[in-house]
């Protein structure tokens, strides 16, 4: 690995040997620059220089001087979003151009392998319609492009990263991220302006894998230690996908933050919340542009076969709700209906397109006020027992339950603590409750919905989102 970072460092030098001025890889031909903002741009000179930006929509001059070690930064005014193509020039005396540059929405995707899956899908996974989307991409090549982080690991924090900006064609977009694509074009088409995206996903990572060292130092739990993380699996090593694959690019300038992590947190759900929470937070210090959104994906059912992690991922679905609930401005999307009966033992459920397009709609509603894309799942208020069964509340703020008959999902337990699936379940639409029982349990005393590891629900609401699952014991 070590011997890699150095192979690219001096690939980046001798790459950048042309020419004094040599603007980070993120600002290269075709980017996307968040549009209505102080867009960063950045690089490296020689130690002392002066480095003058002149962008093609205004023709306006921003200059700055090289720091020390020969670091450079300045911040350029953009317009409006719009598909109208642009030049920057960037000098030290040796001017540069950078071309075929668009302005709109700029978002970063980052996670594990359901945010990283790619439109060819992965070995032994298929992603659904995958190659429908890349033989049919060209087509979005003036409204979406992709920068793809590729999977790199450091014990330091590195300044650059070996990627670029790709338009999308079907020679391109194999690698795209397919949650990330759909949520794009998704976005470019209700927006109307050019959307980038930038990928930072690490199949298997642990959201300690993103985490800095100031923080993971703090927990007792987590050794940094190179004589304890080379043995690791190399996705569960902490620390080293934050210094590769974030520092690199958290100086560029995003709208927002896409999120899909938690799968290999399932064992360690008692510190998942907190530990989110924190890294968000350093996260947004290091983006510096305030609290930007934060949105999140459910993690998708799948049954582990791992005993450590074996009826704990419906913790750590909980626990991904309560870091939500921490972290200001910020929002999940739930996926419990969003597989199939046999994706039980595929960690990478094939349709990408509908989480994406649910992600993007949250997105929409929340961040750009286009309160017409519905984004509030069902969710359980409250229930009671009566005659062997459980009346459940259903908290649905837009127009009730819409499936009456053949429900799956629900279960209901006695005093043993035994869950067995209920054998009826009907709506009493008058009052929005679910009317569940077993004949297994006369005597009901709790009641869950998608409470497994793997059990889809199919419930949904008048918006045709999913209810929530959710339990009303605390028995773990």
């Amino acid at each position: 690995m070590r011997t890699s970072l150095i192979a690219l460092a001096l690939a980046l030098t001798a790459g950048g040997a042309s020419a004094k001025v040599r603007p980070s890889a993120m600002i290269s031909d075709n980017m996307v620059l968040q549009q209505n903002a102080s867009a960063r741009i950045f690089g490296s000179a020689d130690p002392g220089s002066t480095v003058t930006v002149t962008p093609s929509w205004n023709n306006k001059p921003y200059s700055t001087t090289t720091d020390r070690t020969g670091q450079w930064c300045l911040a350029i005014d953009t317009p409006g979003g719009s598909f109208d193509k642009h030049t920057i020039t960037i000098s030290d005396g040796e001017p540069i151009t950078v071309g075929n540059v668009l302005v709109g929405e700029v978002w970063l995707a980052s996670g594990q392998s359901n945010m990283q899956m790619p439109l060819k899908g992965f070995p032994g996974c298929c992603t659904e319609g995958g190659y429908d989307e890349i033989a049919s991409s060209r087509r979005q090549a003036d409204k979406v492009r992709f920068f793809t982080v590729p999977l790199t690991q450091s014990y330091t924090p590195v300044d650059t990263v070996n990627a670029s900006w790709a338009v999308p064609s079907p020679e391109t977009s194999t690698e795209f991220s397919a949650l990330a694509w759909h949520l794009a074009k998704r976005m470019s088409d209700v927006l109307d302006v050019p959307v980038g995206i930038v990928s930072a996903a690490y199949g298997g990572a642990k959201v300690e894998s993103w985490t800095p060292r100031e923080l993971l130092e703090t927990y007792k739990d987590v050794s940094l230690d190179p004589k304890d993380i080379e043995p690791m699996v190399h996705y569960l090593r902490p620390m080293l996908m934050y210094n590769a694959m974030f520092v690199p690019i958290s100086n560029y300038t995003y709208k927002g933050i896409l999120w899909y992590q938690g799968c290999s947190n399932v064992s360690t759900w008692q510190t998942y919340a907190e530990r989110l929470e924190a890294m968000v937070k350093h996260w947004r210090d290091r983006i510096a542009i305030g609290d930007i959104p934060f949105y999140s994906v459910e993690i998708a059912p799948y049954e582990y076969g791992d005993p450590s992690e074996q009826g704990k991922a419906p913790l750590l679905r909980e626990a991904q709700r309560k870091a939500v609930e921490r972290i200001p401005n910020s929002g999940i999307i739930c996926t419990n209906d969003l597989v199939k009966p046999y994706e039980r033992f595929n960690i990478h459920p094939a349709d990408k397109a509908a989480v994406g397009k649910r992600l993007c709609d949250l997105v929409l509603n929340k961040t750009y006020g286009k309160k017409q894309f519905p984004v509030e799942s069902p969710r359980y208020k409250s229930h009671k027992f009566k005659d062997g069964t459980a009346w459940v509340a259903i908290d649905s703020p837009c127009d009730g339950i819409c499936r009456n008959y053949d429900i799956q999902g629900f279960e209901v337990a006695g005093a043993d603590k035994v869950f067995h699936p209920a054998d009826s379940v009907w709506l009493h639409w008058q009052t929005n409750e679910m009317v569940v029982s077993s004949k297994e349990v006369p005597q009901p005393v709790a009641v869950r919905y998608g409470w497994r590891d793997f059990m889809p629900g199919n419930l949904h609401a008048g918006n045709y989102l999913p209810l929530i699952p959710f339990r009303t014991d605390d028995w773990e």
